[in-house]
Protein backbone atom coordinates (compact mmCIF):
# COMPACT_ATOMS: atom_id res chain seq x y z
CA UNK A 1 0.00 0.00 0.00
CA UNK A 2 0.93 3.69 -0.52
CA UNK A 3 1.26 6.56 2.01
CA UNK A 4 1.92 9.86 1.41
CA UNK A 5 4.20 11.60 3.30
CA UNK A 6 5.16 15.68 4.23
CA UNK A 7 7.86 15.44 6.13
CA UNK A 8 8.76 18.09 8.46
CA UNK A 9 10.84 20.06 6.31
CA UNK A 10 8.01 20.26 3.82
CA UNK A 11 9.46 17.68 1.66
CA UNK A 12 6.91 15.00 0.12
CA UNK A 13 7.49 11.47 -0.03
CA UNK A 14 5.57 8.63 -1.46
CA UNK A 15 6.26 5.25 0.50
CA UNK A 16 5.22 1.60 -0.04
CA UNK A 17 4.87 -0.16 2.89
CA UNK A 18 3.44 -3.15 4.33
CA UNK A 19 -0.59 -3.08 5.25
CA UNK A 20 -0.01 -3.99 8.85
CA UNK A 21 1.26 -2.99 12.01
CA UNK A 22 1.09 0.98 12.75
CA UNK A 23 1.66 4.00 10.69
CA UNK A 24 4.17 4.68 13.24
CA UNK A 25 6.42 1.59 13.07
CA UNK A 26 5.84 1.97 8.69
CA UNK A 27 7.41 5.82 9.02
CA UNK A 28 9.58 4.74 11.39
CA UNK A 29 10.85 1.90 9.03
CA UNK A 30 11.04 4.18 5.82
CA UNK A 31 13.95 5.43 8.38
CA UNK A 32 11.76 9.11 8.78
CA UNK A 33 12.43 11.09 11.70
CA UNK A 34 9.61 10.08 14.10
CA UNK A 35 11.55 9.50 17.79
CA UNK A 36 8.80 7.45 19.06
CA UNK A 37 10.25 7.88 22.40
CA UNK A 38 7.93 5.45 23.99
CA UNK A 39 7.86 2.99 21.19
CA UNK A 40 4.02 2.62 20.67
CA UNK A 41 2.81 2.45 24.05
CA UNK A 42 0.62 6.01 23.95
CA UNK A 43 2.88 7.09 26.43
CA UNK A 44 4.51 10.34 24.71
CA UNK A 45 3.02 12.11 21.82
CA UNK A 46 6.37 11.67 20.01
CA UNK A 47 4.97 10.35 17.16
CA UNK A 48 2.41 13.17 16.58
CA UNK A 49 0.95 13.47 12.69
CA UNK A 50 -1.34 15.50 10.80
CA UNK A 51 -4.10 13.32 8.80
CA UNK A 52 -4.83 14.53 5.59
CA UNK A 53 -8.58 16.07 5.92
CA UNK A 54 -9.52 13.78 3.25
CA UNK A 55 -8.66 10.62 5.53
CA UNK A 56 -9.25 12.06 8.88
CA UNK A 57 -13.03 10.45 8.32
CA UNK A 58 -12.39 7.48 7.27
CA UNK A 59 -10.20 6.60 10.45
CA UNK A 60 -11.15 4.85 13.75
CA UNK A 61 -11.76 7.92 16.25
CA UNK A 62 -9.11 8.46 18.51
CA UNK A 63 -9.83 6.82 22.20
CA UNK A 64 -9.34 8.92 25.46
CA UNK A 65 -6.39 8.25 25.95
CA UNK A 66 -4.60 8.96 22.59
CA UNK A 67 -6.77 12.71 23.02
CA UNK A 68 -5.45 12.98 26.45
CA UNK A 69 -1.65 12.67 24.85
CA UNK A 70 -2.34 14.88 22.00
CA UNK A 71 -3.09 17.65 24.51
CA UNK A 72 0.60 17.83 25.72
CA UNK A 73 1.48 17.71 21.81
CA UNK A 74 3.40 20.33 20.33
CA UNK A 75 1.29 22.10 18.12
CA UNK A 76 -1.99 19.43 17.67
CA UNK A 77 -4.29 21.38 15.00
CA UNK A 78 -7.97 19.75 14.30
CA UNK A 79 -6.74 16.45 12.43
CA UNK A 80 -3.74 15.66 15.00
CA UNK A 81 -2.76 12.03 15.76
CA UNK A 82 -0.41 9.63 17.36
CA UNK A 83 0.70 7.51 14.11
CA UNK A 84 1.12 4.58 17.29
CA UNK A 85 -2.79 4.29 17.45
CA UNK A 86 -3.42 4.38 13.48
CA UNK A 87 -3.56 0.84 12.73
CA UNK A 88 -2.84 -0.11 8.55
CA UNK A 89 -4.74 -2.08 6.10
CA UNK A 90 -5.65 -2.15 3.14
CA UNK A 91 -8.51 0.09 3.07
CA UNK A 92 -6.10 3.26 4.07
CA UNK A 93 -3.83 2.86 0.68
CA UNK A 94 -2.83 6.14 -0.35
CA UNK A 95 -3.73 7.57 3.02
CA UNK A 96 -1.76 11.54 3.60
CA UNK A 97 -0.71 12.35 6.61
CA UNK A 98 1.95 15.34 7.82
CA UNK A 99 4.89 14.62 10.44
CA UNK A 100 4.03 17.68 13.51
CA UNK A 101 7.20 19.39 14.60
CA UNK A 102 8.84 18.29 17.89
CA UNK A 103 8.48 14.62 16.61
CA UNK A 104 11.88 14.44 14.56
Amino acid sequence: MEIRVVTQTGEALRLDVDAAGSLMQALSDAGLPVRADCGGLLACGTCHVYIDAAWAGRLPPPGEDELAMLEMALDPEEHSRLSCQIRLDGGLDGLGVRLAPGTE
